[in-house]
């Protein structure tokens, strides 16, 4: 879908059916712990105005994000906790709260719709319930939000979990990944190396220390910029575009991409030299929508469906000059675009995916020949799933260098480079470069 958020809004005319749209993606989060892309990818195609799109989008990313905090302001306003079969309601008050403290759609506007929408689904005696609620927050909002706020991890509005490792791994700087993880992502674009440069909008800038990034003051449908439908460019954070730095791709190297999909960086790399990539997924439905990408970029690779865990499945003897783990993990880099994984992911998921990030290293590391490189890369912000995970795993092996990295943002954590969410304004990432004697 080629919306994103932030794009357009609406504000007093919006329909009452974008409301609805974003309730059922709350919903379909919150009670049935679904992902949010899935969510709005069945929600937004029922809106057939943008403006209505954009506006839907940005209440369930806002609610999501502040999702702590406005339940703590509901519960502070309530009399009672509300039911669990009432949960539509619940996240109704919450939507309204969000509506009324930190967008700019008018009182009025906030409080019939979203009363409205009760008596819309039968419920009547929420309707005044939540009519209350809100005029109250209404006439007491600094005094409600005082109320909840001494807690940081409503605060925040952040899982205990994620709070106590933020605050152990990152002391002096859980507070701005915090407020980082709460804000909107800027639009970047990946321009092309191989196409004449795109004429992009008046107002997309450089980004300094990132040789194909350019930054959009304000987002907009991508598909709808001049050259993109030709290949001058795709949407990647400038974060995620390190990948190809650190790999540093050379002409005629043969290349694995494990775990590629959904693409963007196997078309950096193959934006950067002319080499012989093989871009590996367990997804063949991914693989086919990174097929499309890689054709309107006009470039290619070999697609192979398989799991970089198991080589012998789908590897044919040749060892790779360089290897590109782009390993699963807990994205807890980039909660600000998928705030979703606040609510969805737990702390025991840590563990779990450290044994598969582990498993993926040691299968992958026989495969690269001598004088090789890996680059081992993360969305997360968790030294657990990187630099701990790293020393363990250099630890292991005699034949390894770690290659010391000098990107233009994060720092030095022993092994590798970690950049945490908002760091000049882009995601969180973790990359570690490992030489093979």
């Amino acid at each position: 879908m080629n919306f994103y958020e932030g794009m357009t809004l609406m504000s007093a005319n919006s329909s009452t059916k974008a409301r609805v749209v974003a309730l059922d993606c709350l919903l379909d989060v919150l009670s049935k712990g679904q992902s949010l892309e899935a969510a709005l990818a069945r929600g937004l195609p029922q809106l057939a105005d943008a403006r209505d799109r954009g506006f839907s989008q940005a209440l369930t990313y806002g609610v999501l994000r502040h999702h702590r905090r406005l339940a703590a302001l509901r519960e502070h306003l309530l009399r009672s906790t509300l039911r669990e079969r009432d949960q539509d309601m619940a996240l109704l008050i919450e939507l309204g709260l969000y509506q009324l403290f930190a967008m700019e759609v008018p009182a009025h506007a906030a409080v019939s719709q979203t009363v409205g929408l009760a008596r819309d689904r039968g419920k009547n005696w929420a309707a005044k319930l939540i009519n209350a609620v809100l005029r109250r927050f209404q006439r007491e909002q600094a005094e409600c939000l005082a109320a909840v706020d001494n807690n940081p991890a409503v605060r925040y509005s952040v899982p205990d979990w994620l709070l106590k490792r933020l605050q152990t791994d990152w002391p002096d700087d859980w507070r701005d990944v915090l407020v980082a993880q709460n804000t909107r992502a800027p639009m970047t674009l990946r321009v092309n190396a191989r196409q004449p440069q795109p004429a992009l909008p008046a107002d997309t800038t450089p980004l300094p220390g990132f040789a194909d990034a350019r930054v959009l003051t304000q987002p907009v449908a991508v598909d709808t910029l001049p050259g993109f439908a030709q290949g001058g460019f795709s949407v990647q954070d400038a974060a995620a575009q390190l990948a190809a730095d650190c790999l540093a791709p050379q002409e005629g190297e043969r290349i694995l991409d494990a775990c590629a999909a959904p693409g963007g960086k196997t078309g950096h790399l193959l934006e950067r030299a002319q080499i012989d990539l093989t871009a590996l997924d367990q997804s063949a439905e991914r693989l086919g929508s990174m097929a499309a990408q890689l054709d309107r970029l006009g470039l290619k690779a070999r697609l192979l469906v398989g799991d970089a865990g198991k080589p012998d499945g789908w590897w044919d003897g040749q060892l790779f000059d360089r290897i590109l783990l782009d390993a699963p993990c807990s994205g807890t880099g980039v909660i600000r675009r998928h705030p979703d994984i606040k609510w969805l992911r737990r702390d025991s998921d840590i563990a779990r995916l450290q044994g598969a990030q582990q498993r993926l290293l040691e299968a992958l590391w026989p495969l690269l020949a001598p004088g090789g490189r890996l680059v081992y890369a993360t969305c997360s912000i968790l030294p657990a799933e990187n630099e701990a995970l790293i020393a363990a795993f250099v630890a292991q092996q005699e034949l390894i260098t770690p290659i010391a990295l000098n990107l233009p943002v994060g720092r030095s954590v022993g092994y590798g480079q970690q950049i945490l969410t908002g760091e000049s304004g882009v995601d969180g990432f973790y990359y570690a470069c490992l030489e093979k004697h």
